[in-house]
């Protein structure tokens, strides 16, 4: 059975347009299920199926045909009976793999726009966006698929709650065993599918491994791969904290050059991404150095500890709710805050004049809002959040919200 993503519904507006539409994402994350979804769409909808056309360049003799150029995938269409009096919807997977993709879906929108819609997507940010050019400026249209996000989670386990209703403690509790299912291994579909706990991190440790092997090694020339595994290792012990690379280069004996290299490689492969800091006044707000974060909370449990950990620890459980604000809302207004007097929030999301500073606690603890009180003082426009597991928690006031993981999102779009 295929699972809608919640994506499927942003793609399908840009079908009828000319655009090139671009579909970036880390490694089973569901691109090709995706596309056999968008496919599906098409047929159903009275589109010819000899015009809904799937190329897999990891077969060698498709990417000879599109390394041979447009005309010659073109003259292909027509040879298996593909009717050029409508459109042709042509989905090509691993676009990466294309000797120079920029020139062949420039040439093939300008020459082809009207005639053939083309959707593609690859495996490696870093390996596509280093092939583009800015000649596809104007023609492309680009998305992000991630792992599942929570909600997600539960429409593939067939889990049907009223998100909208107030939840019965039985209801209650089952939502926080899937929540924690969810941060202790993570929101690669197939993991989530995968009823075995033994299959998940076997499965989970060839998703790695091939990304280990393939990206890395291939894509990236990283050819001590066991050195660049200690690294990563480290960066998933500090997930949720603070990215010195000074101090990354002291302990690992790796130049600071390499050590920005390496970053900037994770961030754009979909691994890591780094959050900075939110500031308003740059001498009481430090600004500089950045939290970083293990983009799947199953890659991290399973870096961290070589085998699935079954204790949700503090960290596990921030970087579950970064991925959470990553996969639904614009990176670009997602933040931290922290002073030199050492108040912290978790995350700011900024959404035009509006701050909406959110802590998270895996225990509650009425003490620890210190932050959340003094951000609040200081931009008193703003309501706060604490995001918690903790059961039956009843605090809050008029400025601060106490709020489960599943009930985050409304809460944030209010």
């Amino acid at each position: 059975m295929i699972y809608e993503r919640k994506i499927l519904k942003h793609i399908e507006n840009y079908m009828d347009t000319s655009d090139v539409i671009v579909i970036h994402g880390a490694r089973q994350v569901g691109k090709t299920t995706l596309m056999t979804s968008l496919m599906d769409r098409l047929t159903g909808s009275g589109e010819p199926p000899n015009n809904v056309v799937y190329f897999d360049l990891e077969d060698f003799d498709l990417l000879a045909l599109c390394n041979s150029g447009q005309d010659a995938v073109v003259e292909h269409l027509k040879g298996i009976g593909c009717d050029f009096r409508k459109i042709i919807y042509l989905f090509i997977d691993e676009i990466q793999y294309l000797e120079n993709p920029s020139s062949f879906l420039k040439l093939f929108h300008d020459r082809y726009k009207g005639k053939v819609k083309l959707v593609v997507s690859g495996s490696s940010s870093f390996a596509i966006k280093s092939k583009f050019k800015e000649s596809l400026v104007g023609r492309t249209i680009d998305f992000e698929l991630f792992g599942l996000d929570f909600e997600e989670l539960l429409v593939f386990k067939e889990k049907r709650f009223d998100m909208s209703a107030r939840p019965s403690e039985k209801i209650e509790k089952e939502l926080r065993r899937l929540y924690v299912e969810y941060i202790l291994y993570g929101g690669y579909p197939r993991i989530v599918l995968e009823e075995s706990v033994k299959r998940k991190e076997t499965f989970l440790k060839q998703i790695l491994s091939t990304y280990i092997k393939k990206d890395i090694r291939d894509f990236l020339n990283i050819r001590d791969t066991g050195k660049f595994s200690n690294f990563l290792r480290m960066l998933a012990g500090q997930s949720s904290g603070l990215c010195n690379s000074n101090e990354l280069s002291n302990t690992l004996k790796m130049s600071r050059k390499t050590i920005d290299e390496h970053l900037f490689l994770l961030e754009n492969t979909y691994v890591i991404r780094r959050l900075y800091p939110f500031h308003r006044n740059i001498r009481s707000e430090l600004s500089k150095m950045p939290k970083i974060f293990i983009e799947d909370t199953g890659i991290m449990n399973l870096l961290i500890n070589g085998t699935f950990s079954t204790t949700v620890t503090g960290k596990l459980f921030e970087t579950s709710i970064y991925s959470c604000l990553r996969k639904n809302i614009n990176i670009e207004t997602l933040y931290y805050w922290r002073t030199n007097k050492g108040q912290e929030i978790d995350f700011i999301v900024t959404e035009g004049k509006r701050l909406i500073p959110i802590e998270v606690k895996s225990k509650f603890v009425h003490s620890g809002m210190s932050g959340l009180r003094y951000f609040l003082n200081a931009y008193p426009a703003s309501k706060g959040l604490c995001v918690t597991l903790d059961h039956g928690i009843k605090w809050d006031n008029e400025q601060v919200k106490i709020v489960y993981p599943w009930r985050l999102l409304p809460y944030i779009s209010e």
